[in-house]
């Protein structure tokens, strides 16, 4: 009886050097992917907006505080958390860490935090306030995505 040993070869030891074609083909799958998982966690954030909305208000009205929901200030932070409640628990349905959540849950506040004080000396109105919150909502979330491109590309 003999015993074979297999040895790898240059191709299946280092598969992106055998076939160039092939490791470019991996690296624009990755990016489609972090573009797909970049869309699902808006997704989830509009899904949040309509799904909370109704919570909050319902709440808010039983408290005897539903004027909260009318001023620019909790109305955004009540916003921001109804995506962020929604995204957070999207994202670790796909199987992330608490950290890169946390700090896509940054990403939903802090437009709004940095726009409080443009509102606060009237230089906006409420709804400059939650338009320029979303836009640059975007933006502050794929930041948070590009410090970490290797745990949103392989989801």
């Amino acid at each position: 009886m003999s015993t074979s040993t297999h040895t790898p070869s240059a191709a299946t030891a280092h598969p992106e050097t055998a076939h160039p074609e092939t490791a470019h083909t991996t690296h624009h799958l990755s990016a489609r992917r972090f573009t797909l998982h970049f869309l699902e966690m808006v997704v989830a954030m509009a899904v949040g907006m309509v799904a909370l909305h109704p919570v909050w208000t319902l709440v808010l009205d039983a408290l005897g505080a539903a004027e909260l929901m009318h001023d620019p200030y909790t109305g955004a932070l009540v916003m921001a958390t109804d995506m962020t409640v929604a995204m957070s628990a999207w994202m670790r349905f796909r199987g992330h860490r608490w950290r890169p959540v946390a700090e896509m849950a940054a990403a939903m506040y802090l437009p709004f935090l940095v726009l409080f004080v443009p509102l606060a000396l009237g230089l906006i109105d409420r709804d400059a306030l939650l338009l320029w919150g979303h836009v640059l909502m975007l933006p502050a979330m794929a930041a948070a995505m590009l410090l970490r491109p290797h745990e949103y590309a392989h989801c």
